[in-house]
């Protein structure tokens, strides 16, 4: 004789672990790219460096990593400008552009994890 099976999914708590997943990521992606960042930012004191920041917007799922220091985008964007060895302009960028595969790596790691 068949029996008959009933088989309910709720995907509402799946998705928020793995959304909260992605924004872990996100900020591990975003402390990543901050430390390659301070490897590279303009050094005369360390004030520069010593104010980056990485966060992250759970509810856009957007991370940012900046520099508030009052000349941080004139050291960003000056060209012309000299820096010592290993220090540049556009610390921010490059080192974003540099990591990006690093970047989704982490993030995709945690969603792996979420998914176990």
């Amino acid at each position: 004789m068949p029996q008959n099976f009933r088989l309910n999914f709720n995907g509402a708590p799946a998705a928020r672990e793995l959304r909260a997943a992605a924004a872990r990521g996100l900020f591990l992606g975003a402390e990543h790219v901050l430390g390659v960042s301070n490897d590279r930012v303009p050094l005369d004191e360390g004030f520069l460096q010593n104010t980056g920041i990485a966060s992250v917007d759970e509810g856009d799922l957007t991370a940012m990593v900046s520099y508030d220091g009052p000349y941080a985008v004139v050291q960003h964007e000056r060209l012309d400008f000299r820096h010592a060895p290993g220090r540049e302009a556009k610390y921010l960028e490059n080192s974003l552009n540099a990591e990006r595969q690093q970047v989704q790596a982490l993030i995709a790691a945690q969603i792996r994890r979420a998914l176990r």
